[in-house]
Formats: C-alpha cells, sequence, structure tokens
C-alpha cells in the first residue's frame, strides 16, 4: 500500500504501482476539541473572514490580502483577520496599509489553539490559498468546526475540500488567482443558503474522514487490503 496526502502525489506514483495508491491525510482531529462549537456567538453582523497559519510566503497570504481588498470595495463593513506570526509579519503588515485596509484587517498573532478554534467557529469563511501545503490541518480544523473554506485547488486542501464543503480556485497568474478568490467571497458573502449549507458539509466530512477514530479504522482497512493477498499464498 502507498499513502499519499494529495493528488500532485498520486500524480507522481509510477503506473506500475498505482493500484497500489490509497489517498490518506496526514492530519485529523479529536472530536472533543469541537465539542460546543456548533453555534455561532458573533458580537456583531459583519461579514467575517479569517485565516490562520505560519506566515510565510509559500502560505499565499499575500493573496489573501489582495483578494480581500478586490471583495471589500463592495462590503467595506466586511472584517479580515489573521492569526499566526512568522517571517513575513512585516511585508504583509505593509501591504495592508498600501492597500489602505487597516480599518478591515487585524493581526492577532499566535493564539492558543482553543482560542482559534473558537474563532473559526464565529467566522463566515475560511480562506486559505496555500500555494504548496501537503496536509492544511488548520482546512480540516476550520472544516470541524462548521465553516466553509476558500483554498487553491493544490495539495492537502485541494482534496480536502469539494464542491459539498467550500470552494477551490485553479492556481493560475496572481492577479488572475486574486479575482477569483474575491469571487468566491463574494459568492459565500450574497448567497448565505449557499455558505450556511458549504458549513455544514464541511462538518459533516470533517467527521466522516478526518476525525482520529475513522482515520484509524480507514488505516486498518488499507492494512487488511494490503496484507491480504500474502494471506493466501
Amino acid at each position: 500500500a502507498i499513502l499519499v496526502c494529495n493528488k500532485e502525489a498520486i500524480a507522481k506514483v509510477p503506473k506500475r504501482w498505482a493500484h497500489k495508491v490509497h489517498p490518506f491525510p496526514v492530519s485529523g482531529i479529536l472530536p472533543k476539541d469541537f465539542e460546543g462549537l456548533g453555534s455561532k456567538d458573533k458580537i456583531n453582523n459583519r461579514f467575517q473572514v479569517l485565516t490562520a497559519g505560519s506566515l510565510i510566503r509559500v502560505k499565499g497570504f499575500g493573496l489573501a490580502i489582495k483578494s480581500f481588498k478586490e471583495f471589500v470595495e463592495n462590503h467595506p463593513e466586511a472584517r479580515f483577520t489573521i492569526v499566526g506570526s512568522g517571517p513575513e509579519e512585516s511585508r504583509l503588515i505593509a501591504l495592508v496599509h498600501d492597500l489602505n485596509l487597516e480599518g478591515n484587517i487585524e493581526f492577532l498573532g499566535s493564539l492558543p489553539r482553543e482560542q482559534l478554534l473558537r474563532l473559526m467557529s464565529n467566522s463566515d469563511v475560511f480562506l486559505f490559498p496555500s500555494l504548496r501545503d501537503g496536509g492544511g490541518t488548520v482546512v480540516i480544523e476550520a472544516m470541524a468546526a462548521g465553516i466553509p473554506v476558500i483554498c487553491l485547488d493544490t495539495g492537502g486542501p485541494g482534496m480536502h475540500i469539494t464542491e459539498e464543503c467550500g470552494i477551490s480556485v485553479s492556481p493560475d497568474s496572481p492577479d488572475s488567482t486574486v479575482r477569483n478568490l474575491a469571487s468566491a467571497l463574494e459568492k459565500l458573502y450574497v448567497d448565505e443558503p449557499l455558505r450556511l449549507r458549504l458549513g455544514y458539509g464541511s462538518q459533516k466530512r470533517a467527521a466522516q474522514l478526518y476525525h482520529s477514530e475513522t482515520l484509524g479504522d480507514q488505516l486498518m482497512a488499507v492494512s487488511q487490503q494490503a496484507l491480504e493477498p500474502a494471506c493466501h499464498t
């Protein structure tokens, strides 16, 4: 058995071994971490976008900020919260300043996981345009918290997110990608029933595929399948 965590890895497996391939996430979640996160507790009615992760260039936070700029032009009440720290922080803060978004975007730095999960539960959309991310644990956490995810259709997030739980954008030129991410934000903003349906779909998919107990069962099934031919020889 060959376990792979994204579509790019699947494509690299030689054809003679393709029958051994099993998509399998590198990250899981504990159901108990999400108990009590089912109800929204927003302090206002503003549209709240959230992202989180190490502030490094490959995570695509610059794309996220630029797409939010395009989106917020028509929705000035919207807010974007960025959780995390890293070497890109000063550049991203400067970008927010250059785009005149200080009133719409806040940097919270690194937070305890429990606090991050609470923020996820109280947000409307999780925006995560990472350019290269084998797993994307934070995407699975957002799914489990019950909010739709907007991501790039690449790496782990590209395999996690389906049309039942979010919007994945095909990576293209920077300008085109920014426009498509902004369009995805617009789509979820104007269509609340869709946003709620995708949030429910996210939570359902997380429970079916990414809970720790479920992953254990999946791994056992893969192991049994891999060992079965040897048992009959």
